[in-house]
C-alpha cells in the first residue's frame, strides 16, 4: 500500500467535513481554506515534519514519542522528527521562524509570542488541565492560599508564576506586601532545605522529586502525608499547558490543513496508546535517552496520562471554559514586576478546534477510544532519586 494514501484520501473529506463541524469556542475561529503548496514529499512517499518541544525528552510529551515508535506517523503518510527542546528554546519562536511545522508551547507563553508576532495558531489542546501546584511541608499549615500570608513563596519567574498570582490576589493577597517572594530553581533544593515555605512543582516532575528524597529524620522517603497541595485546578486559577501550535499563515493552505489532521490523528492516537500502556510509553521514553530514572518517567506518563484523560469532547478538543480563563488571567492578573502576559484578547485566530475534531472523529471511526472515560490511572511506586 502506498504509505502516502492515508493523507492523499483525506484531502477530499477536509471540505466535506468543514461545514458540518462546530467549533468548540466562540473565542476561536476557523481555518480559511485556500489552495497553497505543503511539504514535498521525500523519496519514500512520506511528509516530511518537524515537531519542536518545549523541554527535554520525558514523559511530558510521551504521546508523540509513542506515535513515532509505533508507526501511527508513518501511516499517515508522514515522516516525523522530533525536535528536544531545552532552556534556551523557545518553541513557539521556532515554529514562527518557519524551523518547525508544529510545536508544543504553554497557551499563555504562546499567547505572549502571539502579541509580540508570531503568527501561531493553537489546534489542539492536548493537556485539558493545569500540572502546576504549590507545595509545602505539611507542618507549615499552608491548607489553602490565604494561608501562604506571610510565607516565604518560591515560583520560577518566566511566565510560570501567573497561576499563582493570579490565586493570591483572588485570595484577597498582595503578593508584593503580604508574602515573601523568592526567584526558585527548577527543583525542590528549596523547600528540602527550608528556604522557602511554598514551592512551585509540576505533577509529573518536580512534586515526584520530593517523593524520591529521603526524609533525614526518618532515613526514609518522604510520602504524600508530609505535604500540602494547594492545585490550581481546584484552587480555580489554573491555566492551559501543552498545546499543539501551527503556522497561522499556512493554515490557509489546503495541504497543510491535510497535515495538520493527519498529524494531530496519529498524536492523539499515540497518546490514547500511552494511557493503555503506561509502562510500554514509560520504556520508549527512557529508550529515546532520556536522562530522567525508569521510576520517575513512569511516574510522570502516568501524571501526564491524568492532565489528558478524560477529555469528554475528544481528546485535544479545547474547553472553551478554560481557554477564556486562561486568557483573562494573562490579560489581567500582573506578576511581581507588574507586567500581565499580554494587555489585549488574542484574536480568533489564537486557536481553532477544527482540526483537532476531524482527527478525533476519524479515529473514533476506527475504533480508538478518543474520550479516556474509563481512564485509571496506575499507582506508581517511586525509588530513591527516581532510580
Amino acid at each position: 500500500m502506498n504509505p502516502r494514501s492515508p493523507l492523499s484520501r483525506r484531502t477530499a473529506l477536509l471540505g466535506a467535513a468543514a461545514g458540518g463541524l462546530a467549533l468548540g469556542s466562540a473565542a476561536c475561529g476557523s481555518a480559511d481554506q485556500g489552495a497553497g503548496a505543503g511539504a514535498t514529499a521525500g523519496a519514500d512517499g512520506l511528509t516530511p515534519v518537524k515537531l519542536q518541544l518545549q523541554w527535554v525528552t520525558q514523559g511530558q510529551f510521551a504521546g508523540y514519542f509513542t506515535a513515532l515508535e509505533r508507526g501511527f506517523y508513518r501511516d499517515e503518510g508522514l515522516d516525523v522528527q522530533i525536535l528536544e527542546g531545552g532552556s534556551d528554546i523557545v518553541p513557539q519562536t521556532v515554529l514562527a521562524q518557519g524551523q518547525a511545522d508544529y510545536a508544543i508551547a504553554w497557551v499563555p507563553k504562546a499567547l505572549a509570542s502571539r502579541e509580540q508576532g508570531a503568527a501561531i495558531t493553537n489546534v489542539a489542546q492536548v493537556f485539558q488541565r493545569s500540572g502546576t501546584l504549590q507545595v509545602s511541608f505539611a507542618e507549615a499549615g499552608v491548607d489553602s492560599v490565604g494561608a501562604l500570608r506571610g510565607k516565604k513563596v518560591g515560583n520560577w519567574g518566566f511566565g510560570n508564576e501567573y497561576e499563582l498570582f493570579a490565586a493570591m490576589t483572588a485570595a484577597g493577597l498582595d503578593p508584593s506586601r503580604d508574602v515573601t517572594l523568592v526567584q526558585q530553581q527548577f527543583d525542590m533544593l528549596g523547600l528540602l532545605q527550608g528556604d522557602v515555605d511554598a514551592a512551585q512543582a509540576m505533577t509529573y516532575n518536580e512534586y515526584a522529586q520530593l517523593l524520591e528524597a529521603q526524609d533525614p529524620r526518618t532515613g526514609e522517603l518522604f510520602t504524600a502525608e508530609d505535604f500540602t497541595v494547594l492545585d490550581f485546578n481546584e484552587v480555580g486559577t489554573a491555566m492551559l499547558q501543552d498545546a499543539v501550535w501551527a503556522d497561522s499563515a499556512r493554515l490557509g493552505e489546503d495541504a497543510y490543513q491535510e497535515q495538520t489532521v493527519a498529524f494531530l490523528k496519529a498524536s492523539l492516537k499515540g497518546w490514547a496508546a500511552a494511557r493503555d500502556d503506561a509502562q510500554a510509553a514509560r520504556d520508549v521514553v527512557v529508550a529515546r535517552g532520556s536522562t530522567l530514572g525508569a521510576s520517575h518517567q513512569l511516574w510522570q506518563v502516568n501524571e501526564v496520562n491524568r492532565l489528558v484523560w478524560p477529555a469528554p469532547e475528544g481528546a485535544g478538543v479545547l474547553d472553551p471554559a478554560a481557554w477564556e480563563r486562561t486568557v483573562a488571567i494573562a490579560r489581567d492578573t500582573r506578576n511581581a514586576e507588574g507586567r500581565t502576559v499580554i494587555a489585549k484578547d488574542p484574536g480568533a485566530d489564537a486557536c481553532t478546534d477544527e482540526f483537532a475534531r476531524r482527527a478525533v472523529e476519524e479515529l473514533r471511526a476506527e475504533g480508538v477510544d478518543v474520550t479516556g472515560e474509563g481512564f485509571t490511572p496506575l499507582s506508581v511506586t517511586l525509588n530513591a532519586g527516581g532510580a
